[in-house]
């Protein structure tokens, strides 16, 4: 049994990594200045059908970008401010919305009071693109066990949109790509070997994003 372990040990060693891409992309006459008291709010793409960017993936790049230089307020609270101004079926999509916004006083002035500096929105999903393999489970009068061989390759992307409140311009895009297969072992007990393309998604977004705000 134990070199049984060791051998999945080993497997999810070399099998269940990531590929992780990350591409970053600046206009060219927008400075990103960002100073003390300023905030930065995340925000995830939302339509009114059944598309969401998932929230805790929200949260989660803002845990990795919030620091001694950059505040990050937290998005519902922010949501629940501007009701119902950022809501699925009323948030701005493109810029020129933003800027319709911004001259209602009651928008603008408490964007203002937050001290938002920048939006950055978040959009994208995790998804699962390829599966095989299966596995089996059983019970009789020796007990019971799963047997079989099953993998899926999983799939994160996601963009970061960054405007600048102040100037009502975009200031920078990134893109995280990163792939992985996680893998689903029947040996008595089913054993997932799960690979962190998710998380590893948002450690890669929410570091860049931090070196951009960082070194402004």
């Amino acid at each position: 049994m134990k070199n049984f372990l060791v051998v999945i040990v080993l497997f999810w060693l070399t099998a269940c990594s990531t590929t992780t891409t990350v591409d970053e992309y600046r206009s060219g006459d927008q400075k990103i200045t960002i100073g003390d008291g300023d905030n930065v709010v995340l925000l995830g793409r939302r339509d009114s059908g059944d598309y969401e960017t998932d929230a805790e993936f929200v949260e989660c790049v803002g845990r990795k970008l919030q620091g001694p230089g950059v505040g990050v307020l937290q998005e519902q609270d922010f949501m629940d401010a501007l009701y119902p101004w950022l809501e699925p079926r009323t948030a701005p999509k493109a810029l020129p919305r933003m800027r319709r916004l911004m001259q209602e006083p009651l928008i603008g002035q408490s964007i203002r009071d937050k001290r938002v500096r920048y939006f950055v929105w978040l959009d994208g999903a995790t998804k699962t693109i390829d599966k095989a393999g299966s596995i089996s489970c059983a019970a009789g009068p020796g007990g019971a066990g799963c047997f079989g061989f099953a993998k899926w390759d999983k799939s994160s992307i996601y963009e970061a949109i960054v405007w600048d409140i102040e100037n009502l311009s975009e200031v920078a895009r990134v893109r995280v790509d990163s792939e992985g297969t996680s893998y689903l072992i029947g040996a008595i007990a089913p054993i997932p070997l799960m690979t962190p393309v998710k998380n590893d998604a948002c450690s890669s977004l929410g570091n860049q994003l931090s070196n951009i705000f960082n070194n402004s």
